[in-house]
C-alpha cells in the first residue's frame, strides 16, 4: 500500500483548484465586454477573437490530452502554462492591434485545455483509485468556490476602478497559483497512476505498453457515456443565453444584474453539490448520482415555460448548478474507471471533452432558429426533449462503471482521513 499523501500536497491541490478556477478559462466574458467598451472593437472583430479562441481549445483538447498522458513533469508544464494565461491577459490590455489580441486568445484558448486533464492526471497520481472519489469531489468544490470569488473579484473591480484590472487581477491570480501549485510535492504524483495505468510507478511494463487509442475509443460503455453527455451538453448549453435574451425584453435595464445572479447563483449551488457528488459517488456508485445531474436538465428545461416573472427565471436557472457540478465531478470519475488499466486516462478527457464542446456549439444555432420561427417555449420545450432523451440512453445503456473488487497493486492509496474522506472542507 502507498503512503498517504501529505497534509502539504492535499492543501495544494485546495489552493490551484480555487486559484485556477477562473484562470484556465482565461478573462472569460470580461473579454468582449473591454473589447467593446474600452478599445471600442466593431462586434465582428470580438466575434472573431472569441471565436478564434474557442476553436483553438476545442482542436487542441484530444491531442493535448495525450500529451498530459505521458508528461511527467505536470506540475512544472501546469506552473509554465499558468505563467502564459498570465502573460496572454496583460498582452490584451498593452497590445491592442487585431492581430496581437488574437494571437492571445489563441493561445490562451490552447493553453487553457491543458489544465483539466493536468489537475485530474495528477489528482488521481497523488490519491490513487480509493481517494478519487471524494477528492474529485473536494477539487470541485473548491473550483466553483473560486469561480465566484473570481466573478464578484472582477465585477468589483470592473464596476469601481476600471476594467482592465480584471486583467490585472487574472495576473496576480496566476502568479498565487504557481506558488500554490510547488506545494504539491513531484515524488507524490506516481506517473503510472496518474494516466490511468494499473501497477504504479514501479510496474514492470514499459511506457509504451499502453492501450491504442482506438483500441479505448472503441470501448461500448465509453461510446453509450460520449453520447450521453454530448447530448446533455447540447441541451444544458443554450439554456442560458435563452434566459439571458427572454430577461431582456421588458427588462433591459435589470437584465445584466439578472444574468450576474444567474451565473453567481448557479456556482454557488455547484459548491456543496459538487462536495455531496463525489461523496455519493463513492457510497452509490456513479450512475445513480449521474442520473440525477441528468434528470434535472429536463426538468428545468420545462419549469421556464411556466412563467415569464423575471425572479422565476433566475431561481430555475439556479438548477443548472446541480447538472453542471454533478457533470463535473461524476464524469471525471467514469473516465478513470473506463479506462483503468489503459493508460489513456487524460487522452480520454480530451476526447469527451471535444465531443461534448461540439455538442455544445450546435446548441445556440440550432435553438436560436427555433425561437426565430416558433418563440422561446419551443426552443425550451426542445431542449428539455433532448435533455430527456440522453438521460433515457444513460439510464438504459450505460452501465455502473465503479469496481468493487480490491484496486490492483500499487494503485491502493491510504487516504488521507483529514484532507479526502471527510465530506467537509474544515
Amino acid at each position: 500500500m502507498k503512503t498517504a499523501p501529505s497534509k502539504r500536497t492535499l492543501l495544494g491541490l485546495d489552493a490551484v483548484n480555487f486559484l485556477m478556477a477562473d484562470v484556465h478559462t482565461g478573462v472569460g466574458p470580461f473579454v468582449a465586454i473591454y473589447l467593446a467598451t474600452s478599445l471600442h472593437w466593431d462586434p465582428k472583430d470580438i466575434g472573431v477573437a472569441l471565436s478564434a479562441a474557442g476553436i483553438a481549445g476545442l482542436v487542441a483538447q484530444t491531442p493535448v490530452g495525450a500529451f498530459v498522458d505521458g508528461l511527467r513533469y505536470k506540475r512544472e508544464a501546469l506552473a509554465v502554462g499558468t505563467a502564459l494565461l498570465g502573460i496572454g491577459a496583460l498582452a490584451i490590455v498593452f497590445f491592442h492591434s487585431f492581430a496581437e489580441v488574437l494571437a492571445a486568445q489563441i493561445t490562451m484558448g490552447v493553453v487553457g485545455t491543458f489544465f483539466p486533464p493536468a489537475m485530474a492526471g495528477m489528482t488521481l497520481g497523488i490519491v490513487g483509485r480509493r481517494g478519487l472519489d471524494l477528492r474529485i469531489g473536494r477539487n470541485e468544490t473548491f473550483n466553483h468556490a473560486g469561480n465566484v470569488f473570481a466573478a464578484v473579484t472582477a465585477g468589483l473591480l470592473g464596476y469601481w476602478i476600471a476594467r482592465r484590472y480584471i486583467f490585472y487581477s487574472t495576473a496576480v491570480f496566476c502568479v498565487a497559483a504557481i506558488v500554490a501549485i510547488f506545494f504539491i510535492r513531484r515524488k507524490e504524483i506516481d506517473f503510472q497512476r496518474s494516466r490511468g495505468y494499473e501497477g504504479g510507478e514501479g510496474a514492470k511494463k514499459d511506457d509504451g505498453a499502453v492501450s491504442g487509442f482506438l483500441e479505448v475509443l472503441t470501448n461500448r460503455s465509453l461510446l453509450i457515456f460520449i453520447i450521453s453527455v454530448v447530448l446533455f451538453h447540447f441541451a444544458n448549453a443554450a439554456m442560458l443565453p435563452l434566459i439571458g435574451q427572454k430577461l431582456s425584453q421588458g427588462h433591459p435595464r435589470g437584465s445584466s444584474l439578472f444574468m450576474a445572479i444567474c451565473i453567481v447563483g448557479a456556482q454557488t449551488v455547484m459548491i456543496p453539490v459538487a462536495l455531496a457528488a463525489g461523496r455519493f459517488a463513492h457510497l452509490w456508485g456513479r450512475k445513480a448520482v449521474f442520473i440525477i445531474g441528468f434528470a434535472a436538465l429536463p426538468i428545468r428545461g420545462t419549469l421556464y415555460t411556466l412563467s415569464d416573472n423575471p425572479y422565476f427565471l433566475v431561481g430555475v436557472q439556479l438548477m443548472d448548478g446541480i447538472g453542471a457540478a454533478i457533470f463535473g465531478v461524476v464524469s471525471v470519475l467514469v473516465i478513470a474507471d473506463l479506462t483503468r488499466g489503459t493508460g489513456r486516462f487524460n487522452f480520454t478527457q480530451g476526447v469527451v471533452a471535444t465531443a461534448t464542446g461540439l455538442g455544445a456549439s450546435l446548441s445556440n444555432g440550432i435553438t436560436g432558429f427555433i425561437v426565430q420561427r416558433a418563440g422561446f417555449h419551443a426552443a425550451f420545450l426542445f431542449l428539455a426533449a433532448v435533455a430527456t432523451f440522453a438521460l433515457g440512453i444513460f439510464w438504459t445503456l450505460m452501465p455502473e462503471t465503479k469496481k468493487s473488487a480490491p484496486v490492483a497493486n500499487g494503485d491502493d492509496v491510504a487516504p488521507a482521513p483529514q484532507f479526502i474522506a471527510r465530506s467537509s472542507l474544515a
